[in-house]
């Protein structure tokens, strides 16, 4: 037969901290939690400046009928919204708007 091993009440237990198994349940999420604490603070300290949405170029400031029609379609271009902007960024002419009703 088999013999059967028991345990020995004399045999010293090692302290949690030395067992190397839980050093590896606690070491994944530990590290999340350190990555994303260091992920908050250079969000907050180095935090980008919120643009009023009146912000223009200074360029479309000027009266329209001081600029060349190529300054006027930059002018216009510039404040585009990114998705209309990014769409005709092969093309030059400007993106006709179906919004508008007449």
């Amino acid at each position: 037969m088999h013999a059967m091993t028991t345990f020995s009440p004399t045999a010293k237990a090692r302290p949690w901290y030395r067992e190397p198994y839980v050093w590896l349940v606690i070491g994944g999420p530990l590290a999340v939690v350190i990555a994303s604490i260091v992920t908050i603070v250079i969000a907050v300290r180095h935090a980008d400046v919120v643009l009023p949405r009146e912000a223009a170029p200074a360029r479309v400031a000027l009266p329209q009928a001081l600029l060349t029609k190529e300054e006027r379609l930059q002018a216009e271009k510039a404040v585009l919204p990114a998705g209309v902007a990014r769409n005709h960024a092969v093309s030059s002419a400007l993106p006709k708007d179906d919004t508008r009703k007449d």
